[in-house]
């Protein structure tokens, strides 16, 4: 006699179906309950970092000036040494070095030297991981069952993307930074307008605003601590906020140093303009966060449908199945 089979919908083992989903929901259960009983302090961390830092301060464990310089000197040697080598290659022209230093900059990386070291890598990367691919695809043939335009196009492939993964990781670290300095710009004016009213002077009020911004926005602080030991010498103070807009790739900061700008050229009132211009930052935040909302139900379309809607049909068609099932047995 053959054993009873559970009831069935559109020839799925109901179940077997409500089992599995059960299983799920309890692992889900379980790792939340796991991540909310082992949350740890954020500080902890940095405390302890601290003190550990604290205690080879006291016993004296640091690195001695002498190995500073040397580490120093070791790093400009390896620099000239591949400057020298993409010189007798003749492969650096001022435009593409100056626009690779650029990007170093926004990317908030300050060592100038670092753009001969993205071109060598530019070069080398191709060089090695298509060496790599051609050995192994056409030599020792790794995909035996690919053809000919599959195995040339994984080539291409790999070449192309060897040479601009220099240029995409800059890229990616310019649009985390600027991101995260777009989110402190508002309070930032804010500050400004405080110290303003103040009457501290400019240079003043951006290193008290990198002072206390920088922990909330270590690369916003970073940016305006530079900017306030800019303007305290060089000899136009233009020049500092010129460079605080090379080195910030955001409209807003340019809206900022345009506003410096023509403040020390006019001597017009600087608090009342850094409000105005905190007012937008701020509108302009909220507009962004009211786009993201807006965007919330076209993006939960797709977990609604493969995710909730199974889940609800099961449970709302479930039992009339199980009935239907069980009158055609009875039936039977």
């Amino acid at each position: 006699m053959a054993p009873a089979s559970g009831p069935t919908l559109l020839g799925v083992d109901v179940i077997m179906v409500a089992t599995g989903l059960a299983a799920v929901a309890t692992f889900a259960v379980l790792l939340a309950i796991y991540a909310a009983t082992t949350v740890r302090d954020p500080m902890a961390k940095r405390v302890k970092a601290l003190n550990e830092r604290r205690e080879q301060l006291k016993a004296g464990i640091i690195a001695s000036t002498s190995k500073r310089r040397k580490k120093i000197t070791n790093h400009n040697e390896a620099t000239d040494k591949v400057r020298s080598f993409l010189s007798s290659l003749k492969m650096l022209q001022d435009e593409q070095v100056e626009k690779a230093q650029l990007k170093l900059l926004q990317a908030g990386y300050r060592s100038k030297d670092l753009a001969f070291v993205v071109i060598f890598a530019r070069f080398m990367m191709p060089l090695v991981f298509g060496t790599i691919m051609v050995i192994g695809v056409y030599l020792l043939d790794w995909f035996p069952d690919w053809g000919a335009m599959k195995k040339y196009g994984l080539v291409a492939g790999t070449l192309i993307t060897s040479y601009k993964s220099p240029d995409i990781y800059l890229k990616n670290k310019i649009k985390k930074r600027s991101d995260a300095i777009r989110k402190g710009i508002p309070d930032a004016l804010d500050l400004l307008v405080i110290c303003a009213e103040a009457g501290l002077t400019v240079d003043a009020a951006f290193g008290r605003v990198a002072k206390e911004l920088g922990k909330a926005y270590p690369e916003l602080g970073d940016e305006f601590a530079l900017t306030s030991i800019e303007l305290g010498f060089l000899n136009e103070r233009r020049l500092a906020f010129e460079n605080l807009a090379t080195r910030i790739n955001l409209e807003a900061v340019r809206g900022v140093v345009t506003t410096m700008i023509q403040t020390e050229k006019y001597g017009t009132p600087l608090a009342s303009a850094l409000r105005v211009l905190s007012a937008e930052f701020r509108n302009e935040r909220m507009m962004r966060a009211e786009e993201k909302a807006a965007r919330l139900p076209a993006i939960m379309t797709v977990p609604l449908i493969f995710f909730i809607l199974p889940v609800l049909f099961i449970v709302i068609l479930g039992p009339a199945a199980c009935d239907i099932s069980d009158n055609f047995i009875g039936r039977g």
